[in-house]
């Protein structure tokens, strides 16, 4: 009921904005891209890793075995983080005005 209270007496959108703002440093637009661009790279290492694996270069096969499993893992977390905002949005486009 505090934080419903606390919220009620903000006046406006931006200084909720100037609010999390001044806590996080980060837009989430910015952590989004970070972390889209750390799922990329995790992604491109583990395609190689397969490679590797099916040509018998990789030698040490339970690290690259954990990496492409971490691959995955981000993935999965990305899409259900892209599930989560389309969500979202589509419950926006519902909000009557």
């Amino acid at each position: 009921m505090a934080f419903i209270n606390k919220l009620n007496s903000l006046n406006n959108l931006s200084e909720i904005q100037k609010k999390v703002d001044s806590k996080s440093g980060e837009d989430f637009a910015d952590v989004l891209k970070k972390e889209l661009d750390s799922t990329n790279e995790a992604l491109t290492k583990a395609e190689k890793l397969e490679a590797g694996i099916a040509d018998g270069s990789v030698k040490d096969l339970a690290g690259a075995n954990i990496t492409i499993q971490k691959a995955e893992m981000q993935m999965k977390m990305m899409l259900e983080v892209r599930n989560k905002a389309i969500s979202a949005y589509k419950e926006l486009l519902k909000t009557q005005i």
